[in-house]
């Protein structure tokens, strides 16, 4: 639908993302372990690491030469694992265009756990909606669903650069493909969309981001922001004109001659 490549949404209550930057580099570097590890040893890190509904209900055992965690640890470890490049891609793309900025708005430690909070929620929903799914669940779409919702809420017309159909560039308030591509996620899911694409994970992460950053924004960090020129919507008393008071009479002046002259006094 949309590839988002820049915003023009400047940090305001931090310097550096280093949460967001630090998700990424972390991802990037478990895919590339994954992937160089060869084809069996990145399946042993699916089936151990990655969120498999049937197991963590005990409707099935996992073989044992693949449990390498708790089955718990499942609903945040899946969310580091990706299938092949491009999967890593895109969602690191909408982590780094949007993170950035939801960072900001939260703070270093709540966002980490905002992030880490809508990726258990992903899985969460994910496991009710397919309780005994053999499938593994991978993937940080449920973390970066939230992100987009979070982002949403809070900066809805700062504009953002974005490819539509990943061919023509446009500049355009973020709402516009933010909101049309929520939508798409829940039509999808409505539709019981592609197997190989977990739109539940995806729609547990939506409700979780919006929710969550309602509770864990900033103090004094505004809703439905504008971009940098335009002021932001914040609740406060309406300005009342207040007349001045009233000063202490003076003495009256006479008033001046016009002419060549200079001005006198009465004699």
């Amino acid at each position: 639908m949309f590839i988002p490549l820049y915003d023009t949404n400047r940090l305001r209550h931090i310097k550096l993302q280093y949460v967001t930057i630090s998700l990424i580099a972390l991802n990037v570097l478990v895919y590339f372990v994954t992937a160089l590890g060869g084809e069996d040893f990145a399946n042993a890190a699916v089936l151990g690491l990655g969120f498999i509904p049937s197991v963590v209900h005990d409707s099935v055992e996992l073989a044992p030469q693949f449990v390498v965690i708790p089955e718990s640890l499942s609903y945040l470890t899946y969310s580091f694992l990706h299938a092949d490049i491009f999967h890593l891609g895109g969602n690191m793309l909408f982590l780094w265009v949007f993170g950035d900025n939801v960072e900001d708005a939260l703070g270093h430690v709540r966002y980490l756990v905002f992030y880490l909070l809508c990726a258990i929620a992903g899985a969460f929903f994910q496991g009710l909606v397919a309780w005994d799914s053999p499938v593994p669940l991978i993937g940080a779409s449920g973390a970066i669903a939230g992100v987009v919702a979070a982002y949403l809420i809070l900066y809805p017309r700062v504009k953002v650069w974005v490819l539509v159909f990943a061919r023509i560039p446009l500049r355009i308030p973020a709402f516009i493909p933010l909101i049309l591509w929520i939508l798409f996620q829940i039509f999808m899911f409505a539709q019981g969309g592609e197997d190989q694409v977990s739109w539940a994970c995806h729609i547990g992460g939506i409700i979780a981001g919006a929710v969550l950053v309602l509770v864990l924004r900033s103090r004094g960090v505004p809703l439905l922001a504008g971009a940098d020129e335009e002021p932001a919507v914040v609740a406060g008393p309406v300005p009342v004109a207040v007349e001045p008071a009233p000063s202490d009479p003076q003495p009256a002046q006479p008033a001046p001659r016009w002419g060549r002259g200079t001005v006198s006094g009465p004699d």
